[in-house]
């Protein structure tokens, strides 16, 4: 008989012991190092690399819950101890990865190499569903088992607080989220407070916020939803499945993210990595962490190790107080991930890379004009895709994939100033309204003009 499929809470910095995934615990009991969840791969080897790509196809978009979603139909890999009837699932994931043709010719790239995976098409419009579905559902499977949790909080720069108070609305957990007060969108506000969530708005910026959160969870019936618990990470790793599934099991050669807390870089090489150590792939792709300039610090400690020539290490970096920027998401100064982060990068030879405001709201903005609807954080890794491929880092026959994290229309705020040329610097793509008059002469005559411009 083969092994039922297991997992555990382990430390990362490989203290010894391990902790069951219904343990309210978020940090190493010895060193308070971060955790990871560790998978049982010798029970998960029981099944062929063939057997388990024929499954995942299988369950692929269907209808039998909760296994159409994008992430428990990986439910073995994602947390085994989670029975069907208390998984918490809105059929998050699954999302588009686009063929990004005419931009990417824009830019350099050959036909069929650029790729943009739109995990903004979720639920609550961002990648965010992903680990969210994972962690209220343990925390659903909790309270069934008689653990006295009594609501689950984060701090959050929108998106993370809109996806726990829909997965928590869904569920009936209540939600607490805390958010640096005016440094978010509206429509990112209006997400939590429509969910029914306690919402806390606080005179500070994400990494206060985080401070505070981790205060308020140091009572164990408050339960800490943010990417420092790496029951999320499980659930964003599937992020590399359907890639590699939406390609026909082809790896790509690299993989794009936005960083600021850092969670979604280490969860998609955890990603990868699985996948490699059960055969499905072969080889992993590199990845690149992309950031906005003025909330660098991964960016300063990968620029000072290689000034040195060496790999960059944990020991590079160095906190800062984040700027204010237009990729709102991920302006953190002090992310938490770093650890798993670092691991990552080595272990995908990865590359750290930056975008200036202009760069970003740029970047996004000629995308658009491709047919996409950037975020600004997509923008981030879309100006930095530019600047890699002009300085040939990325070849133009190599396949890229993007990671567009959440939807544009989160962003409209952005998206207008640009158009109406309120930043504090020239919008290159600048689109505004062309104003006419009401005869249909005239106006027939001004939208010819307004073609042949567009053609020349």
């Amino acid at each position: 008989m083969s092994p039922s499929p297991s997992a555990w809470f382990q430390c990362v910095a490989g203290c010894a012991g391990r902790h069951a995934l219904n343990a309210v615990i978020y940090r190493c009991p010895r060193c308070d190092g971060l955790l990871e969840v560790v998978h049982d791969m010798d029970a998960l080897r029981s099944r062929t690399p063939a057997e388990w790509r024929a499954l995942f196809d299988a369950r692929y978009g269907r209808t039998r819950y909760p296994y159409g979603s994008g992430v428990w139909s990986k439910m073995e890999w994602v947390q085994p101890h989670v029975e069907p009837d208390n998984v918490v699932s809105l059929f998050e994931g699954n999302t588009n990865l686009m063929a990004a043709r005419r931009y990417g010719a824009q830019i350099g790239l050959e036909p069929d190499s650029l790729w943009v995976k739109q995990c903004g098409t979720s639920h609550t419009g961002s990648f965010k569903d992903l680990g969210m579905t994972v962690l209220v559902s343990s925390v659903q499977q909790m309270i069934r088992e008689g653990k006295p949790v009594r609501a689950v909080a984060c701090a959050s720069t929108g998106d993370t607080s809109a996806a726990l108070a829909a997965y928590g609305a869904a569920a009936g957990i209540p939600v607490v989220v805390l958010l640096p007060r005016g440094k978010i969108s509206a429509a990112q506000l209006v997400q939590p407070l429509a969910n029914g969530a306690i919402v806390c708005s606080l005179d500070t910026d994400f990494d206060g916020c985080m401070r505070v959160v981790q205060a308020l969870t140091r009572d164990p019936t408050i339960y800490l939803a943010n990417s420092m618990n790496s029951l999320r990470v499980e659930g964003q790793k599937t992020i590399s499945t359907e890639i590699v599934q939406q390609l026909d099991w082809e790896v790509p050669d690299w993989v794009l993210v936005p960083g600021g807390n850092l969670g979604n870089v280490s969860a998609i090489a955890k990603g990868f990595l699985e996948l490699r150590e059960l055969g499905l792939i072969d080889r992993l792709p590199r990845i690149a962490c992309c950031q906005a300039a003025r909330a660098n610090p991964l960016y300063r400690a990968y620029q000072r190790a290689a000034g040195e020539g060496r790999a960059l290490a944990e020991q590079d970096f160095q906190p800062i107080t984040a700027g204010a920027t237009q990729a709102s998401a991920i302006r953190i100064g002090d992310p938490v991930s770093l650890p798993k982060a670092v691991r990552a990068l080595v272990a995908c030879s990865g590359v750290v890379e930056q975008a200036t405001e202009q760069e970003l709201a740029d970047a996004a903005a000629r995308a658009d004009r491709s047919g996409m609807f950037n975020c600004p954080h997509t923008g981030v890794a879309l100006a930095c895709l530019e600047k890699l491929v002009a300085r040939s880092v990325i070849q133009p026959r190599e396949r890229v994939v993007v990671i567009s994290t959440a939807h544009g229309l989160k962003f409209t705020e952005f998206k207008a100033r640009y158009h109406e040329g309120k930043h504090e610097f020239p919008s290159v793509y600048a689109n505004e309204p062309v104003e006419m008059g009401a005869r249909p002469e005239e106006v027939v005559a001004q939208i010819h003009e307004a073609i042949s411009r567009a053609l020349a």
